[in-house]
């Protein structure tokens, strides 16, 4: 049951929202989760301050999952969104913040996991 939010100050294409969303489905497993419970969403074009600038180029990327997992997961996920978001939109990897949120209780077809 993971979740991923991307926030950013560029437009989007439906095509890059697609590249992007298979390669985070891809990746995912790296915090032991599978694509088929994947749930993606993309803010574009949203109002983004970093460092007291309004650059076109940043990014803040959201994840929340059901359950945990380690460190060295997250150490790892993070280098891979980052080059996700570089290869894919141009934003550098200093240009991006990522999130994450570890939850016990997770909802989904009416009840709780």
């Amino acid at each position: 049951m993971p979740y991923i939010q991307v926030r950013t100050n560029k437009e989007l294409t439906r095509e890059k929202e697609v590249a992007i969303k298979k390669r985070l489905g891809e990746a995912i497993s790296i915090l032991n989760k599978s694509e088929s419970w994947l749930m993606v969403e993309f803010v574009d074009k949203c109002k983004l301050y970093f460092k007291g600038e309004d650059g076109d180029n940043y990014a803040y990327v959201d994840i929340k999952i059901y359950g945990s997992s380690s460190s060295e997961s997250y150490r790892i996920f993070t280098a891979e969104v980052s080059k996700i978001l570089n290869e894919e939109i141009n934003i550098l990897p200093s240009n991006i913040y990522i999130s994450y949120g570890e939850f016990s209780n997770w909802g989904w077809n009416g009840s709780n996991f």
